[in-house]
């Protein structure tokens, strides 16, 4: 009883799905063997994680030479992980105008039960028939409205509402820079509650380029938020995903119920995914530039490696990419953004 003689009410439920199987493809340069995804599904299901998501970093189709080659084909994948899975729902991610509806039917085909469509958070109305796909499919719907950090809470909500009325039974904030600070995201969060709350879920994927991925999921939870995005190791692009291991124990800590095992998640981190891990995702200077200007985390591995090959400075490329408002998609860009610094340089030198 309160203070007050009234009940509180227990936190509800929060879901969490994933992502180390996607989210970090981007990390692993989108080469994730099928023994690594038996690995870690078996892992995730047996700690009780109820979504895992597979795919290519992208999304699929997105193994291509723009956004990086995947060591093995993802409906193979997407297969391998529904036959590992004895309780977990395996999630596929789509960005419109790189997958198609037939590569849904393709992962639908292979088991995948949950469909994530993802567009620019202005964009919304581009994922309508993959929403109407995937439902008449039979599949759960997920809208994920990317780089949320660039536009305002109320201007996100009516993207929300565009996907649900497309038919997205869940419509996240999605911190695809780790721009959004604290109570950015609980605006974020609360705007689209209000707008869509009451016909669909609101969920939060954020990242840890300046180190808010879980304080950002918590605020986003308590504000709403039933569903919650993490990856093993925070394995994900730039700095990594909000780590599922530190979610599940701090959502425990605080009496949220995940239905998740916090020692079968933390096993699941050091057991199975570090083993196999090149570099472990940090806030460096890169990462850390991405989440202070605003830039798409996947374009973290691209900017290095343009870095490296025009001898200019990966942050610098970064700042700049930021200041031009590049999005997903643009990968190509980085390139001009790296020869236009060397030509900056050679001609101060």
């Amino acid at each position: 009883m309160s203070e007050h003689g009234m009940s509180q009410q227990a936190p509800a439920k929060i879901r969490i799905t994933d992502s180390t199987l996607r989210d970090g493809s981007h990390a692993m340069a989108h080469r994730f063997t099928e023994g690594q995804v038996r690995g870690v599904v078996h892992a995730l299901d047996s700690a009780g994680v109820e979504v895992i998501e597979v795919t290519h970093g992208d999304g699929l189709g997105g193994s291509s030479f723009n956004y990086g080659f995947s060591l093995e084909d993802d409906v193979k994948l997407v297969a391998a992980a529904v036959d590992e899975a004895e309780r977990a729902k395996i999630a596929v991610l789509l960005l419109p105008g790189l997958g198609t509806v037939e590569d849904l039917r393709m992962a639908h085909g292979a088991g995948a039960s949950v469909a994530r469509v993802a567009t620019h958070c202005t964009e919304a109305d581009v994922s309508l028939q993959h929403f109407a796909a995937a439902r008449d499919l039979g599949m759960e719907t997920v809208g994920f409205l990317m780089l949320s950090h660039r536009i305002g809470p109320e201007e996100l909500a009516r993207q929300a509402r565009i996907m649900v009325d497309g038919g997205a039974q869940c419509v996240y904030v999605v911190d695809s820079a780790g721009a959004l600070v604290l109570g950015d995201a609980q605006e974020r969060i609360s705007a689209l509650v209000k707008e869509i709350g009451h016909e669909a879920q609101v969920g939060f994927h954020g990242h840890q380029n300046l180190s808010l991925g879980v304080a950002n999921s918590v605020l986003a939870q308590q504000n709403g938020a039933l569903q919650i995005d993490g990856a093993l190791c925070a394995l994900g692009a730039g700095a990594g995903n909000s780590p599922t291991e530190v979610l599940v124990a701090t959502f425990e800590r605080l009496g949220v119920p995940t239905g998740v095992d916090v020692q079968g998640a933390l096993a699941a981190a050091d057991e199975v995914v570090k083993p196999f891990l090149h570099r472990l995702p940090f806030a460096d200077r890169g990462a850390i530039t991405q989440g202070y200007a605003g830039v798409y985390s996947s374009f973290l591995l691209h900017a290095e490696r343009a870095a490296e090959r025009y001898g200019v400075p990966a942050h610098a490329i970064l700042q700049k990419v930021g200041e031009a408002g590049y999005v997903g998609g643009q990968e190509d860009m980085i390139i001009d953004v790296a020869l236009q610094l060397a030509a900056e340089r050679d001609r101060a030198g």
